[in-house]
């Protein structure tokens, strides 16, 4: 037996998914007729990372019926009344707390929205209680309630 009776094939590798996926694979599919079915994956192609639900965009708009809660003035005349007898500003009590110095003047205004964490953090930095039926009185360390 010779070599020229041998036969050798060479075989193309399969193509990659990345390959089947492109522009060029695509078209060169339709050419032939082959049936492409190409889908959008929900949310490809936004750089948007959070979607805002419709409820949001109401309460954005701020109707009679929906409105934002916020801090009532007796709690903004609370938190002010403690801060001025500590000698602080706006703005070092804002240090204090890790938060912006425009957190406290809406809160201090009446026009902050509630947040039962940064509420904590102010009572612990002026030391006095800002929530529940006690309000203004000073806040007792942990573990001496009696």
């Amino acid at each position: 037996m010779s070599d020229w009776d041998t036969v050798t094939v060479l075989k193309k590798r399969a193509p990659k998914a990345s390959t089947m996926k492109s522009e060029q694979a695509v078209n060169a599919a339709r050419r032939q007729g082959v049936a492409v079915d190409t889908q959008l994956k929900w949310g490809a192609g936004s750089n948007k990372q959070h979607v805002a639900t419709k409820n949001t965009a109401k309460l954005d708009r701020e109707t009679e019926e929906l409105k934002h809660e916020t801090v009532s003035l007796d709690l903004g005349k609370l938190i002010q009344q403690g801060r001025q007898a500590k000698n602080m500003s706006q703005k070092e009590l804002a240090t204090k707390i890790n938060e912006k110095p425009q957190i406290i003047t809406d809160y201090e205004a009446g026009r902050g929205i509630p947040n039962n964490i940064i509420i904590g953090k102010i009572e612990r930095v002026l030391g006095m209680k800002l929530r529940g039926k006690d309000r203004g009185r000073p806040l007792q360390p942990p573990g001496d309630k009696k």
